[in-house]
């Protein structure tokens, strides 16, 4: 089944947060809220699915409180909330990351803690009117992700995706025309150069997201997308030459390198940054902390083969997602 066009997610947003819902809610819609809860703070969150900022209509209020143990479910009508329907279990810890989803179906909302059922929730109002996500409470969020039922279809086979969570936090932001489904998995030790596999290969619509800090004295560093042992995309930021190198590697021998951006060098030593890898059918497309920066023509065209992420050089990594 072909991927739909689904909403970029909001990455890193801050708290309290609202977000539009493009298109409203619909049959088959998955949206997926990965964050963490402090150790500290207030003991309790919540996420609303609601019309409009105001919250007076929220048709779906999903309200964690570790002061009592229960999580509360709930909708508010004009101002007004109906009765709750509370479960006591809490499947969220304190200092401990989560993946909240949410799927939206004709009946309910069906909901999802790491991986596992947790509740169902039936609809009291027409989920169609619901056009807002908001999110407020005790939570560090780390992205809000939507989903669409083709994309849930196509991605339904045994793939693992992978993230390696961090603290590192990067201004929350949409970036244009990709989703991502990723599973959590935590990990503080970062090896450099650091190898990982694409599950299922390249494909369009696929994203991968590499977070990290570029080191005080960096001369650069590069990301490559590898087929076997050739290099299907190289990246290469150089800081001594002041731009962004990217170059194919096939039986060993470098293909012309493209040099050109359409703005100034978008890495700086001793700050943070965020890449955003999108693929297209015909290019890939790089976006550097939430802007566009270039896009690179598939110089191999098998898709599928080009399966492992190799990053190397004079950076900290702090975040991978394939």
């Amino acid at each position: 089944m072909a991927f739909m066009s689904t909403q970029p997610p909001y990455l890193s947003p801050a708290v309290p947060f609202h977000g539009i819902i493009q298109g409203g809610l619909q049959d088959g819609l998955k949206i997926t809220v990965r964050g963490t809860v402090p150790l500290y703070g207030e003991n309790r969150f919540h996420v609303n699915l609601q019309s409009g900022s105001s919250g007076n209509n929220v048709a779906f209020h999903f309200n964690p409180r570790f002061e009592e143990g229960v999580v509360v479910c709930n909708t508010k009508q004009n101002g007004c909330w109906g009765t709750e329907e509370r479960k006591s279990q809490v499947p969220f810890r304190k200092g401990t990351p989560f993946e909240l989803s949410i799927l939206v179906q004709n009946m309910g909302f069906k909901v999802e803690v790491n991986g596992n059922f947790f509740s169902q929730y039936s609809h009291r109002v027409p989920f169609h009117l619901v056009d807002t996500i908001s999110v407020a409470g005790g939570v560090q969020l780390s992205f809000i992700n939507f989903q669409s039922a083709a994309v849930l279809s196509a991605t339904s086979s045994p793939i693992t995706q992978t993230v390696i969570h961090t603290t590192h936090t990067i201004p929350g932001q949409m970036f244009p025309n990709t989703s991502f489904s990723p599973a959590i998995y935590p990990n503080p030790v970062y090896p450099m150069p650091f190898f990982t596999s694409i599950p299922g290969g390249l494909f369009p619509s696929k994203s991968i997201i590499i977070s990290g800090t570029v080191l005080p004295y960096a001369k650069g560093f590069h990301i490559n997308l590898r087929s076997g042992n050739d290099i299907a995309f190289h990246l290469n930021p150089r800081f001594n030459e002041n731009t962004v190198v990217r170059n194919t590697q096939t039986q060993n021998s470098w293909g012309p390198e493209e040099r050109s951006l359409p703005r100034s060098m978008p890495f700086t030593r001793g700050q943070g940054f965020q890449i955003w890898i999108m693929c297209e059918s015909h290019c890939l497309k790089v976006a550097v902390d939430g802007q566009h920066l270039l896009e690179y023509m598939h110089r191999l065209k098998h898709l599928p083969a080009i399966n492992q992420l190799e990053v190397a050089g004079d950076i900290q990594l702090n975040h991978v997602q394939v």
